[in-house]
């Protein structure tokens, strides 16, 4: 084997690895909640929050809901005890749907970045995205 090929194929083989495993580690961690609706608002129980690993309790610090009336996911996230933000998955500079990851949102089209709270981290989006008021009681997360 000629060493420009050796070194090509090491390239490739690497950045798959890489990409293979960001890949599954995200897959992981995406998990969509069941959602209903009570009049004008959408409830997402907080048990949606916790699942069982090994017999253990786990926390997620997110969730995605899907509703029929959008084709972007809404995406909410636990900021503290009993304090979650809603913010709709679509870049405010072309329409893109966001990643979810490393308590961020990013647009895999332009590179647009948001806090989980929907402020603009980096450009080129200037808007805010659109969140949800979110109320919450001893079992569920209500948005309107």
């Amino acid at each position: 084997m000629k060493r420009r090929k050796f070194i090509k194929s090491c390239c490739y083989t690497t950045i798959g690895i890489t990409l293979a495993g960001s890949f599954l580690q995200s897959c992981g961690s995406i998990y969509y909640a069941s959602v209903s609706r009570n009049a004008n608002k959408l409830v997402i129980a907080k048990s949606e929050f916790w699942q069982l690993k090994k017999d253990k309790k786990v926390y997620r610090s997110f969730v995605l809901i899907k509703t029929e009336d959008s084709e972007f996911p809404i995406c909410i996230y636990k900021i503290k005890e009993d304090t979650y933000v809603a913010s709709l998955l679509k870049c405010t500079h072309r329409g893109c749907e966001l990643n979810v990851g490393g308590g961020i949102y990013s647009c895999p089209c332009h590179g647009s970045e948001f806090s989980v709270q929907g402020d603009v981290l980096e450009g080129p989006a200037e808007d805010k995205l659109k969140t949800f008021k979110t109320e919450t009681d001893n079992e569920n997360i209500y948005l309107s």
